[in-house]
Formats: structure tokens, C-alpha cells, sequence
């Protein structure tokens, strides 16, 4: 256990973990000479790598002389927060990563939180030293202040600084000199992390903290031997702290280790080390791996409670079936829950025959989940997302967010009073350079579809995080939305005199020849009431008039959506239907007749 470091890796989004990874990699003698090397290397789903965030906690291992360093790459996004508070129980310290120029951010007052609770020995590193912006004895003094707030005990108070540049492949002791390679970091990680402290004669304990598939071998459980040897072919007892009675004798199969970018078959692993291991096909997160001579589950991380829900449902609409793979109830229900085995923070329940309310994190926790959905070949509806309230001695109360705002100044009086009008309490106001940070305190529903206007307020030049903060009172009512749809009357092919007409109403979705039905949302208006627009129309012809006369109409470029845009701009009373090819927003009651006569009911109710 001497010759083995367990690590995590915790930071903002967009800090540079997973750069800091590939140096680790590179550094730590992982590549062969003249052998390709592939950038953020641990990105390796297609929806990481196209944008750039690290989505899901992974494992690699590195050698600096006779110690073996394993290192967990985790998430930065908040709404992957559950991916970072479950792998913490595999390590023994974590790398506090924070940008020399933007400094503690949300994500890493979240993710801080919860190492400080596990005593987790921390080594603070100050990245992108290089950067011309970089102010690093202000962020320095910045993470002091964060770990004061926090309550940190005087060792963790003291923690080791390191300052580095992950792009560049090299880190110092001090700011004001330029190191060579990562040595440093590799010195103060084996100094400072303490080395496991687990029993290695008594009977096999192993705690699962993830989960990984393989079509060869099934299931692959993950985590860290926290007692005895774990063997190939062993006879064990598969147990749960949360449902002791569950007990159940399984054999394992394959045994393997993290070396670099590869799992190493292994024969036995012993205690303090990270396995995964193969051969039980309903391991699930939580689970603990016992001897049979004694069975004793280990208590697991309380992982945060969703704050976001949405319905999933099959597809009614009258382009059902046409796109998709996996259209039914059963095909929905199957895919969820085989995504509960392996995140920890979603919950799934089941509301009628066809209808599944699913709840996260956010709306980019539930949003990435559609898209994988989508890509896999799965056709459903989703409804627009809703918070989650509690009722706390008898007072309805609703999760808010704690909100970062990097912005010009010139801008900052547009953000200060969109945010105000969406229930937005104002904490904090910093100038960091010809820049204002401000600090926030915002119900989570009044973020829904705030997203594209601040990119809109700041000219694209605004930085914005949040992060759940906690539960308050009912903020009272929240305008999300002041303009109305452009509904299509009728089925059909858009056509460019149908469409050139509509466009007076308001800002088109589609364009020429797109197919299209009635209830289907083609457009948005700046009234605040729905409009029935037929894009189908065709121009009558007639002696005077050819057909060719239509090329002289000239259309504004459509605004296409993308799933996130869309989820925000959906209202109550609509949908988002789901395809591997298309993405459509449609109204819950199709038929315009149907629709006005509910809204005259709902008029006169009010």
C-alpha cells in the first residue's frame, strides 16, 4: 500500500482537468515513442469530445518511479455533480484545480464540499499560470477565503499550493518561476496523499463506486479493495447497506487493473488498490463485495436529491414511427432503466402505461441523457421541465441556484435586471479587470430559458455558472416566456409561399419543403397568444401567373434549435418530439379546434 496514491481530479468546467490528465499521462510514461497522442484523452464519448466538458467520472493510472498514482477524472459541470460525490469514496485526496484568472467558481465550492466532508487531504493547484489575464495571488487568496466558508479544519487550511500550466506540461512551486515537466505535482502528490489505510489480512470488503458496460463481458463494477485480496474466480456475497436481506452469493470472472489507458487482467488485487471485475450482471452502484464468511456492507455517499423534472413519453404524433428505432413503452422503460444502473443522481418513476417522469440534476444533466437517447436510436416526447418543490413545516419551498456571472461592464445592468425580474437575488458584485462579477441568488425556474438571452445581453462575451445552493420559500410567479407559437394548420411540405406569408407574424423554424402537421410548432410570435399560420399554401395559378413567379419571394434564414434552446423555449402546453433525425416542438392537443375551445375554458375559469 506504500507503493499506491488514489486520487481525484475536481474543478470548474473548462479549468483543464482533463489537460492536466493527458500530461499526467504523457509524463508518467503511458505512450510508446513516435506513438500517436490523442488531446483530452479521457474525453472519449463522441457528445465530450463535440463539447468539450467531461460528462462522465473516469479511471487511469500513471507510475512516477515506485509508486503507482491512480487518478479519477471527474465532471466539472454542476449537473454531473453525481458523478463526483460517488467516485470520492475511491480515493484518498483530491487535486483542487482552479483557473488562475477566473478563480473559484461554483462548481468548485460544490465539489470542495463534499472532499472536506469525506477529510479528504486536499493539494490546491493554481492552473493556466501562463495566461496574460492570470492573477494568481488573487485567486490564491480567493481559495483561502472559499475554504474558511467552508469550514475546512487547520490541516486542510494549510493544504500544499501548486502552480502549473497543463497546456504547456509543467508545474512549479512558486508563481514567478517557470518549471520544466510536472514533477513538482508528482512530488507533492506522493508527499502529501497519504497512501490507503486498509486492512489487508482480514476477510474481502470492495465498495462498487461505478459502473461500466462491455458487450463481451456485461456489467464491470468498479471500485476500491478496501479490505483483503480479491481474487479471480472467488466465491463472494454481493450485499447492499440500504437492504441488508439482499444478500446473494455470485462468482466473479475477470479481475482487472488500471494501468494508463488500458485495464490489465489480473489474477488477484490486493487491499487499498482500484479493480474492476466482471462476471455479476445486476452489480449496481452502492453494492459492497464481501467474503461469504463475512458479509458486511459499507455504508454509501448520500448522493444530492434531483431539483429538475420532465416526462418522458412515446411518440403519438402523426410522424410516429417513422425515424426511430425504438419507438414503444417498453423499449423507454428498458433504456431508463438500465441508465439508473449507472447514475446515481437520476430517478425514474412511472406514470401510467407510457409515460415516465424523470428527474436530475438540471436541464444539461437530463439533456445529455435525451441526446445519447436520440443517438442510440430511441423516438419519444418530453415535456417541459419543471423544479422539484419541498413543503418544509407546511411552507412550499423551491431549489435556488448560486449564480456566476462574468461580464463587460457595460452590460452588467441588462443581466442585474433580467435576473432581478426572474426572482433574482443579488449577493455579491467583484470588478475583476475592465470586468464585473456578479453574484447571485436565482430560483432554479427562473434560469429555464435565461440561457440564450444573457448570451444575447453580453454580445456573447458572458461567462455564466451556477450550482444548487439550497431550498427557500415560493418566490411567487415567474414569467418564462412573452411571445406566443406559430402553429401549423394543416399536414403537408412547408412551401416558400406559405412560409413567406407567415413570416410577417413572427421568426420562423423551418424552411421550404420541410413536412409538417397540424398542432406542429413552425415559428415564434411577439404576441403573447398562439397563431395559426398555413405554411402548405400554394399560390393559385392561373393564365397570368407561373409557377416560377414564386422565386422572386425571399425568406429570412430559420433559427434552428438547438435540444437545449429548444427545452427552454417549450411551453406548458407543448412538447419536443424526439427523433434520431429531427427535433420538433408540437403542441399537447394537436387538433386547433380542440385547443381553442380549452383555452376559452381555461379564459372563463380564471
Amino acid at each position: 500500500m506504500e507503493s499506491i496514491r488514489n486520487i481525484a481530479i475536481i474543478a470548474h468546467v473548462d479549468h483543464g482537468k482533463t489537460t492536466l490528465v493527458d500530461e499526467m499521462l504523457k509524463q508518467g510514461g503511458i505512450y510508446r515513442e513516435h506513438q500517436t497522442i490523442v488531446e483530452r484523452v479521457m474525453d472519449s464519448n463522441d457528445l465530450e469530445r463535440e463539447r468539450g466538458i467531461t460528462i462522465l467520472a473516469k479511471n487511469t493510472a500513471v507510475h512516477y518511479g515506485d509508486v503507482k498514482i491512480n487518478i479519477v477524472d471527474t465532471p466539472g459541470h454542476a449537473d454531473f455533480g453525481g458523478e463526483v460525490e460517488r467516485i470520492l469514496k475511491m480515493v484518498n485526496g483530491v487535486l483542487l484545480l482552479v483557473d488562475a484568472a477566473e478563480g473559484p467558481m461554483p462548481q468548485t465550492r460544490f465539489v470542495l464540499q463534499k472532499a472536506l466532508e469525506l477529510n479528504h487531504k486536499v493539494i490546491v493547484v493554481v492552473n493556466k499560470v501562463d495566461r496574460p489575464d492570470a492573477r494568481v495571488s488573487e485567486v490564491c487568496d480567493e481559495v483561502l477565503e472559499l475554504l474558511l466558508d467552508l469550514d475546512a479544519t487547520q490541516e486542510q487550511f494549510d493544504s500544499p499550493t501548486v502552480f502549473c500550466s497543463a497546456k504547456q506540461g509543467f508545474a512549479s512551486y512558486s508563481p514567478e518561476e517557470t518549471g520544466t515537466d510536472l514533477r513538482p505535482l508528482f512530488d507533492t502528490i506522493i508527499d502529501y496523499i497519504p497512501e490507503p489505510h486498509c486492512d489487508a489480512e482480514g476477510p474481502l470488503q470492495v465498495l462498487v463506486s461505478s459502473i461500466d458496460y462491455n458487450e463481451y463481458v456485461g456489467r464491470i463494477g468498479i471500485g476500491r479493495v478496501e479490505r483483503g485480496i480479491i481474487r479471480q474466480n472467488q466465491e463472494i456475497i454481493v450485499c447492499n447497506a440500504n437492504d441488508p436481506s439482499l444478500a446473494r452469493k455470485e462468482k466473479l470472472a475477470s479481475l482487472y487493473e488500471f494501468d494508463g489507458l488500458q485495464r490489465v487482467p489480473v489474477e488477484q488485487v490486493e487491499a487499498g488498490n482500484i479493480v474492476a471485475f466482471s462476471g455479476i450482471g445486476d452489480i449496481t452502484i452502492g453494492d459492497t463485495i464481501c467474503a461469504a464468511d463475512a458479509v458486511e456492507p459499507l455504508d454509501f455517499v448520500k448522493i444530492s436529491e434531483p431539483t429538475i423534472e420532465m416526462t418522458f413519453s412515446i411518440n403519438d404524433s402523426p410522424f410516429a414511427g417513422r425515424e426511430g428505432s425504438f419507438v414503444t413503452s417498453r423499449n423507454l422503460r428498458d433504456r431508463l432503466e438500465r441508465e439508473l444502473m449507472k447514475d446515481v443522481s437520476l430517478r425514474v418513476t412511472e406514470v401510467g402505461t407510457d409515460s415516465f417522469n424523470v428527474a436530475g440534476r438540471g436541464e444539461m444533466h437530463l439533456s445529455i441523457l435525451i441526446e445519447t437517447m436520440r443517438r442510440e436510436g430511441y423516438e419519444f416526447q418530453v415535456s417541459t421541465p419543471h423544479v422539484l418543490t419541498r413543503e418544509i413545516d407546511g411552507v412550499k419551498h423551491e431549489p435556488v441556484e448560486r449564480v456566476i456571472a462574468d461580464v463587460p461592464e457595460e452590460s452588467m445592468g441588462a443581466v442585474i435586471d433580467k435576473l432581478g425580474r426572474r426572482k433574482g437575488e443579488l449577493v455579491q458584485m467583484t470588478p475583476v479587470g475592465s470586468r464585473m462579477r456578479i453574484e447571485f441568488l436565482v430560483a432554479s425556474r427562473g434560469l429555464f430559458g435565461y440561457r440564450n438571452e444573457f448570451l444575447t445581453d453580453t454580445r456573447g462575451e458572458g461567462i455564466m455558472s451556477s450550482v444548487f445552493d439550497s431550498y427557500t420559500p415560493w418566490r411567487g410567479e415567474i414569467v418564462r416566456r412573452s411571445g406566443g407559437s406559430l402553429v401549423a394548420f394543416e399536414e403537408g411540405t412547408a412551401t416558400t409561399y406559405g412560409l413567406f406569408n407567415a413570416q410577417e407574424r413572427g421568426a420562423l423554424f423551418i424552411g421550404a419543403g420541410v413536412p409538417v402537421y397540424a398542432g406542429m410548432v413552425v415559428g415564434m410570435s411577439p404576441k403573447t397568444d398562439d397563431i395559426t399560420v398555413n405554411v402548405c399554401k400554394k399560390k393559385q395559378l392561373t393564365n397570368t401567373r407561373a409557377s416560377g413567379s414564386d422565386d422572386a419571394l425571399r425568406l429570412v434564414p430559420p433559427r434552428i434549435f438547438s435540444l437545449e434552446q429548444a427545452l427552454e423555449f417549450i411551453a406548458d402546453d407543448e412538447l419536443l418530439e424526439i427523433t434520431p433525425k429531427n427535433i420538433r416542438i408540437r403542441k399537447r392537443v394537436l387538433d386547433h379546434a380542440t385547443r381553442m375551445k380549452i383555452l376559452k375554458g381555461n379564459k372563463s375559469v380564471d
